[in-house]
C-alpha cells in the first residue's frame, strides 16, 4: 500500500508540475499576443502620421503651385500692359508709339507750349521742346541744325520772324488729324509753320518752315 501510495503521490505531483508548466506557458502566449498587438497599434499610428505629415505636405506643396501661377500671371498682364501704344516712361510723362497713338488733347496742349514760347520770342524754351537734329528752313542753315548750340546761335530775331510769329498766333490745333509728318502748328495760309511729331517716345518739334 505504501509502494502505491507513493506513486499515487508522484503522479499528482508530475500532474500538477505539467499544468503550472501549461499555465505558464499559456500566460506567456497571453503576454506575447498582447505585446504583438501593442506593436501592431503603434506601427498603425507611425502611419498614420507619416500619412498626414504626407498629405500637409501635398497641401503646402499645391498652394505653393498656386502661388507661382498667380505671380507669372501677375507678371505676364504687367508686361502687356507695358506693351501698349500709350505708356508712361520713369519720369512719369506719357510716352507714345507713333504720331497716331497721340491723343487730341495731348496735341493742343503741346501746340499751346509751342505758341507760347513763340509768341515770347523765347529761343531756349522752343529749343527745350526741339529734337536734334532739327529742319529750319533758314538760307543760313542748309536745311538742317545739328544740335542745339547750333539752334541757339542762330538768334531769336532770326527764328522767330514776323511771318511765324503771325502764322503760330493763328494756329488752331482742334481737329487735326495725325500724319506720318506729325502736326502743323499755323494759320489758314499754311505756312509758315512749326511741325512737331513723335519722336523717341517722346512729341518734339522736327521741323520750322518759312
Amino acid at each position: 500500500m505504501k509502494k502505491e501510495d507513493m506513486k499515487m503521490k508522484m503522479r499528482k505531483v508530475m500532474a500538477a508540475a505539467g499544468l503550472t508548466a501549461v499555465m505558464i506557458l499559456a500566460g506567456c502566449g497571453g503576454n506575447t499576443g498582447g505585446d504583438a498587438g501593442q506593436t501592431q497599434e503603434a506601427e498603425e499610428t507611425v502611419q498614420e502620421n507619416t500619412d498626414q505629415t504626407d498629405t500637409e505636405e501635398s497641401g503646402q506643396e499645391e498652394s505653393e503651385q498656386a502661388e507661382e501661377t498667380e505671380n507669372d500671371q501677375t507678371e505676364q498682364s504687367e508686361e502687356s500692359a507695358g506693351g501698349a501704344e500709350t505708356s508712361e516712361s520713369a519720369d512719369g510723362a506719357e510716352t507714345y508709339e507713333d504720331n497716331f497713338a497721340v491723343d487730341s488733347e495731348a496735341v493742343t496742349a503741346f501746340a499751346d507750349r509751342i505758341k507760347e514760347a513763340v509768341a515770347a520770342k523765347d529761343l531756349e524754351a522752343l529749343a527745350d521742346l526741339t529734337s536734334f537734329p532739327v529742319y529750319v528752313g533758314l538760307p543760313d542753315t542748309d536745311g538742317a541744325v545739328n544740335t542745339r548750340e547750333d539752334f541757339l546761335a542762330l538768334g531769336a530775331d532770326q527764328v522767330f520772324t514776323d511771318e511765324l510769329l503771325a502764322s503760330v498766333e493763328e494756329a488752331d490745333m482742334s481737329g487735326q488729324e495725325p500724319s506720318m509728318a506729325g502736326f502743323v502748328v499755323a494759320g489758314e495760309s499754311g505756312r509758315p509753320n512749326i511741325i512737331f511729331g513723335v519722336v523717341d517716345g517722346k512729341l518734339a518739334v522736327t521741323g520750322i518752315n518759312y
